[in-house]
């Protein structure tokens, strides 16, 4: 009978420790500006977490579509443990992933991921902007992770900010509220009020205020664009990096102020309430519903006088951009060659009317700039002009602008690793870097001829392990780890070179064939070989 019961409890206690196991969490405190916060700290990994901590007072009633405004002190302990809100936003990209709990205009919270023990200090700050068009995304997305960048020594911040027409909507008695007579930019007022709440918190993680470097992918990537230019950000950032978008003509460049109040008021008198009083007197819902309805993909940024005074080659071209190392980059197929093509086949009569049709007077040079001989070389220049017209384009502009105007590095690369197949084969891949659910009467997709937008998130950021939908192979989690490494070792040093890396040489002005890293499977510095077409487009958008 002895025997029995110390056996029992043998196997109880085996059962027990095995629980405990699958939480190695130990509640922790810091005291920020605002009040004390409680997050957690996994004995495991050595990373702590903060998660959806306040960086502004909600904007939400009379506050609704102004600039965030500081916090209220609390007191006691605010627990934050869990993501806050997202951004209120339709479903616009059905593979986009979110862990936070429902949406609210009550929105304005940011993410710590940080490898702080109990003296660390001065340790690199990396503040990420999501992508989603400025018009959906969340900060919790699991793609976005902080935890594998954060081992890496670096301390991890990702921010919501407000979208759609909760954060780019210009009305006139909007610019009469503002001492700048100007409105709109909202989201981007709320990035420069994270990165000011990092300059003054951000030593209690153990990081260090003049070594922050902000990144982010598409709308993200534009956003850092605009922060490099925007005089308002001046000094609070010691880097920058941008994955595929830059905030300049075709690829969400700014209207005038003007153009934005008259979409604004036309918007609001469509929907019946032209009034400032009328709209802020809206609840959440019916604002949203007034948005779907109008079938509008967001609102504009706006040359507001404040946020931003001039536009990105205006402000680079003058040398009043934030003078500081940039990493920045594409990926080898952006969109398909079928977003040009409107969905015509490949042939050489389809090509040529196309080209054509965009390019009446300069066609021939754009034939030689994306030739046609094959269906597979047409499929491949149709990849490139869509890409290029979507979002290439204005990433190099932005590379070129900052190389020839700065004496900071610049470092550019061209992600290339095509993804493994999907796990499941009743999904698709979708536009923002998942997977929607497959339409069983769509026609099989042509083989990726390179990587698609947003695919390399969740390599950069060493996150494949969380992202589910692909088949992971050994080559995708060497990239992956390439990927981090180099970005890691930007964030720390300005210099992404390291711990054995493929050496990656820096941009000169004027240079025209400027190296580019290619990163794949085995990634390597190249010569750029096809730059004519971005001086081409340079032309075409008259951005010079």
């Amino acid at each position: 009978m002895k025997k029995l019961v110390y056996l029992f409890s043998l196997l109880c206690l085996i059962n027990f420790s095995g629980l405990a196991q699958t939480n190695n969490m130990i509640s922790v405190q810091a005291t920020i500006e605002n009040g004390v916060i409680e997050g957690n700290y996994d004995t495991k990994t050595g990373i702590q977490t903060y998660f959806g901590i306040p960086f502004a007072k909600p904007p939400v009633g009379e506050l609704r579509w102004k600039a965030p405004q500081a916090l209220d002190n609390w007191s006691g302990v605010k627990e934050t443990k869990k993501f806050g809100p997202r951004p209120v936003q339709p479903v616009v990209f059905g593979d986009m992933n979110s862990r936070s709990n429902g949406l609210s205009e009550d929105c304005l919270y940011l993410n710590v991921w940080t490898p702080a023990k109990r003296n660390t200090k001065d340790l690199p700050v990396l503040l990420y902007f999501y992508g989603g068009g400025n018009v959906a995304g969340d900060a919790s997305e699991p793609r976005y992770d902080g935890e594998s960048m954060a081992k890496k020594g670096i301390v991890v911040i990702t921010c919501n900010y407000r979208l759609n027409v909760f954060g780019n909507f210009a009305h006139p008695e909007l610019s009469a509220e503002t001492s700048y007579k100007g409105s709109g930019n909202y989201g981007y007022y709320d990035q420069i009020a994270a990165m000011k709440w990092v300059q003054k918190n951000i030593t209690k993680f153990g990081g260090n205020p003049k070594k922050v470097t902000i990144a982010g992918e598409s709308a993200g990537s534009i956003a850092v664009s605009y922060q490099m230019a925007s005089p308002l950000a001046k000094g609070l950032i010691a880097g920058a990096i941008g994955e595929s978008g830059a905030g300049i003509n075709p690829t969400m460049s700014p209207v005038t102020l003007a153009e934005a109040e008259k979409q604004g008021l036309e918007f609001a008198k469509n929907a019946g309430v032209p009034t400032l009083k009328q709209l802020r007197a809206l609840s959440t819902r019916e604002v949203y519903e007034m948005y779907v309805e109008s079938k509008r993909f967001g609102f504009p940024v706006v040359l507001d006088g404040y946020f931003l005074p001039k536009t990105i080659p205006q402000i680079f071209n003058a040398k009043e951009q934030a003078q500081v190392p940039l990493l920045l980059g594409w990926n080898s197929a952006e969109i398909p060659g079928m977003a040009f093509m409107q969905g015509k086949p490949y042939t050489d009569e389809n090509y040529i009317a196309r080209v054509k049709q965009e390019y009446p007077t300069d066609f021939e040079e754009v034939m030689k700039l994306y030739p046609h001989g094959s269906e597979k070389e047409i499929e491949l220049s149709a990849t490139a002009l869509a890409a290029d017209r979507f979002i290439s384009y204005s990433t190099w502009k932005w590379f070129d602008l900052h190389r020839n105007n700065s004496s900071q590095p610049v470092y550019r690369y061209l992600y290339s690793k095509i993804r493994p197949e999907l796990v499941d084969n009743s999904v698709s891949s979708g536009l923002a870097g998942g997977t929607v659910k497959k339409d069983a009467n769509a026609p099989k997709p042509p083989a990726p001829v390179g990587a698609p937008h947003a695919c390399e998130i969740e390599y950069c950021m060493g996150n494949l392990h969380l992202v589910k939908d692909y088949a992971w192979t050994a080559d995708d989690f060497k990239v992956s780890e390439t990927m981090l490494n180099y970005f890691a070792n930007f964030i720390k040093t300005g210099n992404p070179n390291g711990d054995k890396l493929p050496e990656w040489t820096a941009a000169k002005a004027g240079d025209a064939s400027p190296p580019v890293m290619i990163i794949d499977t085995e990634s390597k510095t190249v010569k750029a070989s096809n730059d004519a077409r971005y001086e081409f487009m340079d032309k075409a958008y008259k951005n010079k």
